[in-house]
């Protein structure tokens, strides 16, 4: 039987007994009215306005903000794990693409799939996300390279939101790939963009189904010229961009997208000085993708210490994706964070909160713990912070509020 998140027990209270992480020996408390965030502070000092709330026991469990999972393709059809066993075998990325795999597969089967059968789906991929504490998260379209489809897509991604409990953040995607239609003709690439930038976005943000823009510029996908192109026509729009940027080769994406006030560059495995100059001075956030890194086997690191010394934020986020990047652990990719690309865990627990929040442009309302936010935190079975990146294959959860209501456990008293 299914749950409706509307029926889940309110998080209104008191919370006690909970510690902040990287604060050895520090116990606060929380109140929660009305799904916000009312006041936070030691237990001995909680205002006499708020003790005849109903108390909620922490039971000394690590505390920290919800997390937020700012990069997915959470919506597709079928799934590909033939491409991982060629991929073994010796092909490439590009390989796997020009033999009719890749990301035009995965349009095959979004294509042929109802809304209703994508709707449950991704319903089943997302609840292993939330039972691991996310309460925020971004899904991309881009496999159905066709008005139809792609509406179908965000529609499903907003469905998603209702039925959860969770803030969705939708990213139209349309310029991923050359649908197959468009293949081998002259200006084939030159129309679909035009496609793409002036019926497919204008009708799917005229009906509200678009948060943000994202492209895919990359030799195998599309042009600093065609990004720029979609660029221009998300603006028209007021719509935020965000991009898949040099996770093949050094294209000048990041560049381009900075000069846009990107919320986000993703990938990023090939970025350049410049691209890391751009980027500080747009305060667009670098989105490490360590799942696809390790699904593609890449050698290329992302440029780690280079953007931690130009201070250019990191988030840390799944690519949940049926082609490069098949993971449903946000908290697995914290962990290949530290290990892969050598973030600190400081640096990669706010990879997939505030960084993350900021991603995505939710830093107002997700990302941290603070008074005056909605309820979006945490409840862990952990006694330090580092054990969120140290294990993996556990799921140290207790208690998850989202939205200002217990999604997963209730510890009243």
């Amino acid at each position: 039987m299914t749950i409706s998140f509307d029926s889940y027990p309110s998080a209104d209270g008191l919370w006690i007994d909970l510690r902040l992480p990287f604060q050895p020996g520090t116990n606060v408390a929380i109140v929660v009215e009305h799904g916000i965030v009312r006041w936070i502070g030691s237990p001995d000092s909680v205002p006499k306005d708020f003790l005849g709330l109903p108390t909620h026991e922490g039971g000394d469990a690590l505390v920290t903000p919800g997390l937020v999972d700012c990069h997915t393709h959470l919506v597709y059809g079928g799934q590909r794990a033939n491409e991982f066993a060629m991929r073994l075998a010796g092909a490439s990325y590009e390989e796997v693409a020009k033999a009719g795999g890749g990301i035009v597969a995965s349009v095959r089967a979004t294509r042929a799939a109802s809304e209703d059968e994508l709707f449950s789906s991704a319903s089943h991929r997302l609840q292993s996300l939330l039972s691991e504490g996310v309460c925020a998260i971004e899904i991309k379209s881009g496999y159905g390279l066709a008005l139809e489809h792609e509406r179908k897509q965000l529609r499903v991604a907003r469905r998603l939101a209702r039925a959860h409990g969770v803030t969705v953040r939708t990213t139209f995607l349309g310029a991923h790939a050359l649908p197959p239609e468009y293949a081998g003709r002259p200006h084939g690439s030159r129309d679909y963009i035009d496609l793409v930038c002036n019926e497919m976005l204008p009708a799917l943000a005229a009906e509200g189904l678009v948060d943000a823009v994202d492209v895919f510029c990359e030799r195998i996908a599309f042009s600093l010229a065609e990004t720029e192109q979609v660029f221009k026509a998300a603006r028209a729009l007021g719509l935020p961009i965000k991009l898949h940027a040099e996770q093949l080769s050094d294209m000048g994406g990041a560049a381009l997208a900075a000069r846009y006030d990107a919320l986000s560059c993703d990938h990023i495995e090939h970025l350049s000085q410049a691209g890391i100059d751009a980027m500080r001075e747009a305060g667009t956030v670098a989105v490490l993708l360590p799942g696809a890194f390790y699904t593609l086997r890449d050698t290329q690191l992302p440029p780690i210490a280079a953007l931690r010394a130009a201070g250019v934020p990191m988030a840390v986020s799944t690519d949940h994706n049926p082609g490069t990047s098949p993971v449903l652990s946000l908290l697995l990719m914290v962990n290949m964070a530290c290990t892969l690309f050598r973030l600190t865990v400081p640096e990669a627990i706010d990879g997939v909160t505030v960084h993350a929040a900021r991603a995505l442009g939710l830093q107002e309302t997700h990302g941290t713990l603070a008074v005056g936010r909605p309820a979006n935190f945490v409840l862990w079975d952990l006694q330090d912070a580092a054990e969120l990146a140290y294990w993996f294959g556990q799921r140290p959860v207790r208690t998850v509020v989202r939205q200002g209501k217990i999604a997963v456990g209730s510890n009243r008293t």
